[in-house]
């Protein structure tokens, strides 16, 4: 889900999938999006992918999306600058 916080930043709900066999981001019916990598979660390795990959999705750059909530979960809440 898509929610708008104050300013231009956006926040989102992302489900991650770790140790995926393809790296992908797809649209969940609730608004939600699912991103698979994979990167094993070790080390935060799958969260430095999964910002990357939403980084791209977005066309923003990786310093203007961070995780907020969630980093140790599979279910995160992403704010994009």
């Amino acid at each position: 889900m898509f929610l708008a916080t104050g300013g231009s930043s956006v926040i989102i709900h992302v489900n991650v999938k770790p140790h995926a066999r393809r790296n992908e981001i797809r649209k969940i019916a609730d608004g939600t999006l699912a991103v698979s990598t994979t990167i094993s979660p070790e080390r935060g390795k799958a969260n430095a992918a999964v910002v990357a990959m939403l980084a791209e999705y977005f066309g923003k750059s990786k310093n203007q999306v961070r995780i907020v909530r969630g980093a140790t979960s599979r279910h995160k809440t992403v704010e994009i600058l």
